[in-house]
């Protein structure tokens, strides 16, 4: 039996069920290998107490200090944040985890850390780990090592805990050739690419009547992202006027929200783009059915989600040149790796309507990302880091 702490402040719950749902999704696979036992700790920042008056804490304070969630065993211990001072949630992090996870360690006998994204999760996990005995793997995902990772106040933690780690994981090759850039060492990284449920994001039988179920026709583009600037939502909205009749759908939220609609309204296609907030994810295979092209014009990325679940419903993608995405479009059918300017992306996009690829030849490019494949390739990466101090 190979017993795994898993430690995710990605993860979804109650207040926010799409949140981290790609690490619920890989978490729920590996518990469910056989030999594997999985503990979750899913910890949850909070403000101090006067902080924690908007609904948002509120919300978040109140959910069960320990749950089932899908089939797992979650704990959601609390830890303190100062909001705007990320560069000290590691510490904070790590001087709450270190003495819940040593009860929970005497009870249940840990043989491994598996720490699911690289701050603040990285360093409390190697903290634990030294404290324990235990060895550590952290995944690398895109935005941590991107941000966090050259963030002034976090660079240096995120680099130490990349060094001392006993395993990494990055989820595309570009990205481990980032974390080697910050100093990791490139002989214990392992790419560990996404998964996709095959069976729920296929392409459709009748793609113009999916579209009627939503209320659309004609080309439809989907972005799936957060709203945030590095998406690069407002080019894809800057190239609208150049595919008269294409109709833009974004599923995210975020702080740039007001921007986009501002600049829709500004460009005279606001009747041409939905924004369509937070989604849950049993929504997405519904959209991208409805969808000609799948656009995203990141300025940086590990290996999207959203880009693999697209071409399984066999929806070719507009992507920019951002982490993994020569790894994913590695055959012309998959779609276009473009210049982030409205030109080329409208450009691109234009090409696909004229000649669309076939559904079958698209969806091809997304069958070796599943999520068995993802964790029996992590179970066996942590039974090595195991296997390798002895255990």
């Amino acid at each position: 039996m190979l017993r795994i702490l898993t430690i995710a402040s990605l993860f979804p719950d109650a207040t926010r069920p799409g949140f981290g749902g790609f690490v619920a999704r890989q978490t729920c696979a590996l518990a469910a290998l056989p030999d594997t036992d999985v503990t979750v700790i899913a910890p949850l920042g909070l403000p101090p107490l006067l902080g924690r008056r908007h609904p948002r804490w509120r919300a978040l304070a109140a959910l069960p200090a320990r749950e089932a969630w899908a089939g797992l065993d979650v704990h959601r211990p609390r830890f303190p944040i100062i909001p705007g001072l990320g560069a000290a949630h590691g510490p904070l992090l790590a001087a709450r985890l270190l003495p819940y996870v040593a009860r929970l360690h005497r009870r249940l006998r840990f043989d491994v850390i598996d720490a699911e994204f690289f701050y603040p999760d990285g360093p409390a996990a190697i903290a634990i780990g030294r404290r324990l005995g235990l060895p550590v793997s952290i995944k690398a995902r895109g935005g941590d090592i991107h941000y966090w990772g050259r963030h002034r106040g976090s660079a240096g933690q995120v680099r130490r805990a990349g060094r001392a780690a006993d395993g990494l994981l990055a989820v595309s090759a570009a990205l481990k050739t980032d974390m080697v850039a910050l100093g990791m060492p490139e002989a214990r990284i392992l790419v560990h690419y996404t998964g996709v449920d095959l069976a729920r994001f296929r392409p459709p039988a009748d793609r113009a009547a999916a579209k009627r179920s939503l209320g659309l026709e004609g080309p439809v583009l989907l972005s799936v992202g957060a709203l945030i600037a590095r998406k690069g939502h407002d080019l894809a909205i800057a190239a609208l006027p150049r595919l008269p009749g294409a109709t833009l759908l974004i599923a995210g939220e975020g702080p740039e929200a007001a921007a986009l609609r501002a600049q829709a309204e500004r460009l005279g296609v606001a009747d041409r783009v939905r924004l369509l907030g937070r989604q849950p994810h049993e929504a997405l295979p519904a959209l991208h059915a409805a969808a000609d092209v799948g656009l995203l014009a990141s300025a940086s990325e590990g290996l999207a989600n959203a880009w693999v679940e697209s071409l399984a419903c066999g929806v070719p993608l507009v992507i920019s040149e951002a982490g993994g995405a020569r790894e994913l479009l590695d055959r012309p059918e998959a779609g276009r790796i473009v210049a982030r300017t409205p030109e080329a992306i409208a450009a691109a996009v234009a090409a696909l309507l004229a000649d669309p690829p076939a559904p079958e030849t698209v969806r091809a490019a997304a069958e070796r990302f599943t999520w068995p494949r993802n964790a029996a390739r992590l179970r066996a990466h942590l039974a090595g880091l195991v296997a390798a101090r002895g255990g």
